[in-house]
């Protein structure tokens, strides 16, 4: 098969990764692709959003599958696009990425089918969000409602905080349109999980839950990111609680979608809070997480591409779904100035060095100059390590980390401590 992966970040190159495995796989392309994907895949350069001069390429190269991997485009349409010109795209279509695109929509569901969140109000006018906000007590959560990059979410320890924040989103709009409606949550305390799952309407496959760290500094200090380093498993977090989730959160949520006449199909992520009162929805994603596929497709043991081709098919339910039993650590390495401003082009070096080592380095935000690798995003590397468990694929990561280079570097030196804490204790 012919197979063009959409994106050209982290997520998009462990995707490109794990479909090489594939001996269904004849050709692999990636738009636009980076310069690790361009070592396992044939990178071509159009941009996500270029939908026409994207299924154009599709008819010209005879692409039998697009997967889709950013939200920007899902939410935009892709899929339908593609679908139009009789070419089969893994992901949801326009309606049902809303639920990604849409905080509102989103929040609005769980509420319609009761299913587990934080309690909520929605805003479109600043004054009236102004004075409700003054209502509340810190900690708060103040979202804006459309795509922001992973980074329109503020927890607010003060209201001083929580004020600049709306204001930031409505006023200043340094979201742009997203910031123009905004949800106000109330604060979750307790462990965070995120769930990815296979999904064709009412079939729902969980794959291995993983924890995410989206501040950028150590002791989850500093503004959120994409997100900068993430593990799995948990054994922290009891396997009755992940079961809980899919049970009560995640295939009520795919029902829901099916009822509301928006099934979806692809991948649905499930960003959720271990709450005392059980796990409770903080996010839903239309999409593969990033940086979490870096670590959940390394621990898959059977074909990604036989699993799409059965979503497509509508038998996702009949198809066996295998993990390896090792852990998986990835820590992020960043641009100076992650995540406001950076500067691009630096020169990377140690790349070689760390796989060599044994661990894989998804490139997130890297791109070919003068025959070496620059960096051009600001979450510029995933590095992971692969162990028996959570100490040792951390320390392997870690020891993988400190083979590469480049100036202005930085990263979290804490991802699954909590783990690592939790085993020790």
């Amino acid at each position: 098969m012919n197979i063009l992966v959409i994106g050209g970040g982290g997520r998009e190159h462990a995707i490109v990764w794990s479909l090489a495995g594939s001996s269904k796989v004849s050709k692999l392309y990636c738009a636009p692709g980076n310069a690790g994907i361009a070592k396992i895949a044939e990178c071509v350069s159009i941009g996500v959003m270029d939908f026409d001069k994207l299924v154009q390429f599709a008819k010209e190269r005879a692409i039998d599958l697009v997967v889709v991997g950013p939200d920007d485009p899902l939410a935009a349409g892709i899929v339908d696009a593609f679908e139009a010109a009789g070419i089969p795209a893994f992901g949801p279509n326009k309606a049902a990425a809303e639920i990604e695109g849409s905080k509102i929509f989103m929040k609005s569901l769980l509420r319609k089918y009761n299913i587990p969140t934080a309690r909520y109000e929605t805003f479109d006018d600043y004054e009236t969000a102004l004075a409700y906000l003054r209502q509340q007590q810190p900690p708060i959560v103040v979202k804006a409602d459309g795509l922001a990059a992973g980074k329109g979410v503020t927890v607010a320890r003060t209201m001083e905080e929580a004020e600049a924040a709306l204001r930031g989103m409505m006023i200043d709009k340094v979201f742009g349109a997203s910031g123009t409606k905004v949800v106000i949550e109330e604060f979750l305390e307790g462990q965070e999980m995120s769930i990815l799952s296979f999904v064709d309407g009412l079939a729902v496959r969980p794959m291995v839950p993983a924890q995410d760290h989206k501040p950028v500094f150590d002791g989850d200090k500093g503004p959120n990111t994409g997100g900068m380093g993430t593990y799995t498993p948990l054994p922290h977090i009891d396997p009755a609680i992940m079961d809980e989730a899919v049970e009560r959160i995640i295939k009520p949520t795919a029902a829901a979608m099916v009822k509301e006449g928006r099934p979806f199909r692809g991948v649905l992520f499930a960003g959720l809070m271990v709450t005392k009162d059980g796990p409770k929805v903080i996010e839903f994603n239309a999409r593969m997480g990033d940086p979490e596929t870096q670590v959940v497709l390394p621990r898959l043991k059977t074909d990604l591409l036989d699993i799409i081709l059965a979503a497509m098919d509508g038998k996702l339910d009949q198809i066996a779904i295998e993990w390896s039993d090792e852990a998986a650590v990835c820590v992020i390495l960043a641009s100076e100035g992650y995540p406001s401003s950076y500067p691009k082009g630096r020169p990377i070096e140690g790349i070689d060095r760390a796989e060599a080592a044994g661990a894989l380095v998804f490139h997130a935000g890297t791109a070919l100059q003068d025959g070496g690798i620059v960096t051009s995003g600001g979450r510029v590397l995933g590095v992971v390590g692969r162990g028996r468990d959570i100490e040792e694929a951390r320390n392997r990561a870690y020891e993988a980390c400190s083979q590469i280079r480049f100036e202005g570097m930085h990263y979290r030196k804490d991802i699954a401590a909590k783990a690592l804490g939790a085993m020790k204790g």
